[in-house]
């Protein structure tokens, strides 16, 4: 009986590993916010010295959208990621171990698409997603 609780422990917490969780903070009127974060538990084993041992991080982000006409939307993102293998330090290379990966605002137009400035993912990683099937 203790194998099975022990088990079904390890099975929980595999299939949790790497899940992201979002909550809606506020959601009336047209406005919306959404709190959101990530725990990623990552250890690797290589000959690589830069790659190898823990490379754990956490990534947390605030993302909200406001209706401002019935053609026009404000949207907006935060996200920050820390390292959790050493979040106080900088690496042995002098590399920060806590940065802002988004932060961006724009506007998205009903028939046009949008626009945003900031820190943003860029067109590369647009056409990777559409074009990466795994």
């Amino acid at each position: 009986m203790k194998k099975v609780v022990v088990l079904s422990a390890v099975a929980a917490a595999v299939m949790m590993a790497g899940a992201a969780n979002a909550a809606e903070i506020y959601n009336k009127d047209g406005n919306k916010l959404d709190l959101y974060g990530k725990v990623d538990g990552l250890h690797y084993f290589s000959s690589n010295h830069s790659t190898d041992g823990d490379q754990s991080y956490i990534r947390m982000g605030i993302k909200g959208e406001t209706q401002i006409t019935d053609q026009l939307t404000g949207f907006g993102q935060w996200e920050y990621q820390v390292n959790a293998n050493r979040p106080e330090d900088g690496d042995s290379s002098g590399s920060p171990q806590s940065w802002t990966r988004l932060g961006f605002a724009g506007l998205a137009f009903a028939d046009m698409g949008s626009v945003d400035y900031g820190r943003n993912y860029g067109v590369l990683y647009d056409i990777g997603s559409w074009t990466d099937v795994l």
